[in-house]
């Protein structure tokens, strides 16, 4: 098993400053992107569904986007508590999971059961190293 060294500088991919080495190569800790690489800038990234929990006050908006960044820098929020992987069919199960918790809109009461949800959300990981290594799986496929 590698262990966990600082990379000679940070991952192109995520900016990460840790990782091991496997063989001859770096492998960044955040993303698992070969350190050294750099993504084609004449390509564009993939785009990678999230469902996201964002927190403001008492109540949680579950919404969804392909680019996160953009949308929650549009939304006014407290916290981005968790992101989950999927588009809009994962969002509407959501929606319907929780339809009692329901305020209007995409915005619900953050009560015990949905807060146990984004609690087993957040032992993955955190939501911009899970997508940083979502990136990574995709250009890598």
């Amino acid at each position: 098993m590698p262990s966990s060294h600082d990379l000679p500088g940070p991952c192109h991919l995520c900016g990460g400053r840790t990782g091991a080495r496997l063989g001859s190569a770096w492998i960044c800790g955040t993303c698992g992107w070969r350190y050294g690489d750099v993504p084609d800038s004449d390509l564009p990234l993939p785009q990678i569904e999230v469902v996201y929990y964002l927190r403001y006050d008492r109540r949680v908006k579950i919404g969804t986007s392909r680019r996160p960044r953009q949308r929650l820098a549009s939304i006014r929020h407290d916290e981005l508590l968790a992101f989950e992987r999927g588009g809009r069919p994962v969002e509407q199960h959501r929606h319907r999971e929780y339809a009692a918790q329901r305020e209007g809109g995409e915005w619900f009461t953050l009560d015990d059961e949905l807060r146990a949800h984004i609690a087993r959300l957040r032992s993955i990981g955190d939501p911009w190293e899970l997508y940083a290594r979502w990136l990574s799986e995709a250009l890598r496929a």
